[in-house]
């Protein structure tokens, strides 16, 4: 089984990339959970939410690996629930990353936010490319530090979802990222 993650700023594609992926290789696609807890709970999130909306997020994830499938496809996993805690609050429960760091994926699928347009959908809230880019940013880091596989995807939609199908088949042929230094 490969666990492949979509990770990245909001609006940069990785919910359609989610959904391109699994229509081209199958899999179980788990989407993120706090767009359920939200649209669940009608309200925007706080602090508080973090820890629900984080396990949330791992017992979707755990049940996807349970199927044992060739391929998951996670559109987000914990270190959005991360960085988001963090850029809204300013602080994020200790455990998440603990956790995060105990878990195995085989590709990160990094989106920069450039070359695509943000869309607001009513749960979005970082119009601006500055926010999107620190975002960017962060997760970059967070990946390089961890020494996380990953591969940055830009360009435009179609240039996304070509270099993103590229690399999935990559994976399942059992191949190494194509890249030099992101991985």
């Amino acid at each position: 089984m490969k666990v492949l993650v979509l990770c990245g700023p909001e609006s940069s594609g990785k919910s359609w990339l989610a959904g391109e992926i699994q229509a081209h290789f199958g899999g179980v696609l788990v989407g993120e959970y706090v767009r359920h807890f939200m649209e669940r709970e009608q309200r925007d999130t706080c602090y508080a939410d973090i820890p629900a909306i984080a396990r949330g997020q791992l017992a979707w994830e755990d049940q996807a690996r349970a199927q044992t499938p060739g391929l998951v496809i996670l559109d987000t996993h914990l270190l959005s629930n991360i960085l988001w805690s963090r850029a809204l609050f300013d602080d994020c429960p200790a455990w998440l990353e603990q956790t995060l760091k105990t878990r195995h994926y085989d590709l990160h699928l990094l989106l920069r936010p450039e070359g695509v347009e943000w869309v607001g959908d009513g749960l979005r809230c970082q119009p601006r490319l500055e926010e999107r880019q620190q975002f960017f940013d962060d997760t970059l880091q967070w990946l390089q530090r961890q020494h996380q596989p990953y591969q940055v995807l830009d360009g435009d939609w179609a240039q996304r979802g070509a270099a993103a199908l590229a690399a999935v088949a990559r994976l399942l042929d059992g191949q190494a990222p194509a890249c030099a230094t992101e991985c």
